[in-house]
């Protein structure tokens, strides 16, 4: 008996689909947690005491609410008047 294809015959259809899986998974972990770092290292330089939290709630807001989020507390961040 011949198994049906999956996606219409593209080899590795279901194989590949795992991989786009995993591939988005590790880039929407890895871009909040670099936005963070950035965030945190940003506040360091200027000398703000609120360093760990921009971070935290840059790095939380991506994990919890999407990249979108994380981009919004990086825009928040960045609007903010600092000395």
């Amino acid at each position: 008996m011949v198994p049906l294809p999956l996606f219409g015959g593209i080899p590795g259809g279901v194989e590949l689909l795992i991989v786009f899986f995993i591939l988005v998974l590790i880039f929407s972990l890895l871009l909040p947690v670099g936005m963070a770092y950035w965030v945190y290292q940003d506040a360091k330089g200027r000398r703000d005491t609120d360093e760990t939290l921009w971070a935290l709630a840059t790095v939380l807001a991506g994990l919890f609410v999407s990249v979108f989020g994380a981009g919004a507390v990086l825009l928040l961040y960045l609007l903010i008047e600092r000395e």
